[in-house]
């Protein structure tokens, strides 16, 4: 049998030798005949099937998500088993990725079925120059298996493969913090509509000075919230989560991003709706966040007048008419009025992308809002659903301070703890100030003495307001 198919080979070989040597000597249509015929034979005796996965897919010459997939996933199986590799650092990763180099096979083995992948380049087809960024030379990864296990790879395997090549990317990713471009920068070379650098804010859970009953709290509902895929998916909603930070200023609510950020190891979007201009540029930024992703409004009650009321434009006096007649007072006048319009952006737009249609583009994704004046805000922005969680910020207690000097002075306990927990009740200071005259200044400094000195702040602290208190209250009697 096997002298037979060996001859069998053989003959085939020589026939596509000669049939390719004198090709042009045959009709087209004969030509293409044969050719179809060879290649069912070619097919009929082969046992194995080929499968290919470009790095640029799509008109648009997209990196395609399946080849990244694959290329975190044979980087453990290349490592071990390729002599040629390539060493990558990715733009968002912070760990050198490993590759295989062009022409390089490995095999895996799935529920006892070898498969191989070997890795090649598409050399350009043409000498021309591009100015594009990305490279004319296209790697591809090529998955050969035999025929008989079909259905195994095409639907279990090649599943496998790319959810564990996303969980190797997730893992082995850097976490970003982006703001939004202007619009004018969204065109030409190399538009992007988020700027990005690396997120690197340090603080954590641990370090936050509120109380640990509420810290608890807010750690179980963001990984219950992480966990919740199917869950979410079950009851029809999208995969977001609202919260509300409120509390006067240096009361913590920056910081409490970067835990939660950290918590969950997500990417941070720093929206400045100010530059934002309308609605529909709204609904583009969206678009282009990812999931595993915390979106950002700080301050919402500044960033723009969500109850829609605009201001209205100046009329025009006899004087301004004839001052638009000058080129350059036109312009400076054109200018003044830009600034004064600012972003367009609606509260129904706003509240379309937290809440409507268009918040599930994307899943796994928390929607923040901060604020010091909660009472500002439109009750119908800050709802159950949309605002999910409201987490009140409130001025440094005792047990917050405990943290503040643990982290700054490294003091558990101190004998002065019971005068500051004495002098703490009734007082406003902002973790913020409390942490600031915590911070040694000098070399000096001891822990003992930054501890007089919070004393002595609070007792003043306290002192002025009951004078103040006082004061309003003689007024209210003189005025009766």
């Amino acid at each position: 049998m096997w002298t037979e198919l060996g001859a069998t080979i053989s003959s085939l070989a020589v026939a596509f030798f000669m049939l390719d040597k004198y090709s042009h000597c045959l009709p087209y249509i004969l030509r293409g005949y044969l050719a179809r015929i060879f290649r069912k034979l070619v097919n009929f005796v082969n046992p194995y099937v080929e499968i290919t996965f470009l790095e640029y897919t799509g008109e648009r010459l997209k990196r395609s998500d399946a080849f990244l997939a694959i290329q975190n996933y044979l980087s453990t199986s290349s490592t071990q088993n390729a002599r040629k590799l390539m060493a990558d650092v990715a733009n968002d990763s912070q760990s050198v990725v490993l590759s295989m180099r062009e022409h390089e096979e490995v095999t895996d083995v799935f529920n006892g079925v070898n498969v191989w992948w070997a890795s090649g380049k598409i050399l350009p087809q043409s000498t021309t120059i591009s100015f594009s960024h990305i490279t004319e030379e296209k790697r591809y990864y090529k998955l050969t298996f035999d025929k008989h296990y079909r259905e195994i790879i095409t639907k279990s395997y090649l599943q496998h493969v790319l959810k564990k090549g996303k969980e190797i990317a997730v893992k082995n990713r850097q976490r970003m913090l982006y703001t939004n471009n202007p619009s004018k920068d969204w065109h030409g070379w190399m538009p992007t509509k988020w700027g990005s650098l690396v997120f690197e804010h340090p603080s954590t859970f641990d370090t936050l000075a509120i109380k640990t009953q509420k810290k608890d709290e807010i750690k179980k509902d963001l990984i219950k919230f992480s966990k919740g895929k199917d869950y979410y998916a079950k009851i029809g909603k999208a995969w977001k989560r609202g919260y509300l930070l409120h509390g006067p200023p240096g009361t913590g609510k920056s910081s409490m991003i970067a835990a939660m950020a950290n918590l969950l190891d997500y990417d941070v979007y720093d929206i400045e709706l100010t530059t934002v201009k309308d609605n529909s540029e709204l609904r583009k930024l969206l678009i282009e966040t990812k999931g595993k992703s915390i979106i950002v409004i700080e301050d919402i009650d500044c960033s723009l007048d969500l109850t829609g009321q605009r201001k209205k434009r100046k009329e025009k006096d006899d004087d301004e008419a004839d001052k638009e007649k000058d080129p350059i007072s036109k312009l400076k006048k054109e200018a003044e009025e830009e600034r004064e319009s600012g972003s367009k952006v609606t509260l129904s737009g706003l509240l379309n992308v937290i809440d409507g249609i268009w918040s599930a583009c994307g899943g796994e994704r928390i929607i923040i809002f901060t604020t010091n004046y909660v009472d500002k805000l439109d009750p119908a922005l800050i709802r159950r659903g949309r605002m999910d969680k409201h987490i009140e910020m409130s001025y440094c207690c005792f047990e917050a301070f405990k943290v503040l000097a643990k982290n700054y002075l490294d003091i558990e306990s101190h004998e002065l703890f019971g005068k500051i927990e004495e002098v703490f009740a009734g007082t406003k200071m902002s973790p913020a100030d409390v942490a600031d005259i915590l911070m040694p200044k000098s070399e000096e400094q001891d822990g003992e003495t930054c501890l007089k000195n919070l004393i002595a702040d609070l007792e003043a602290g306290k002192k002025s307001e009951e004078a103040a208190l006082l004061e309003t209250k003689d007024g209210v009697v003189t005025e009766g």
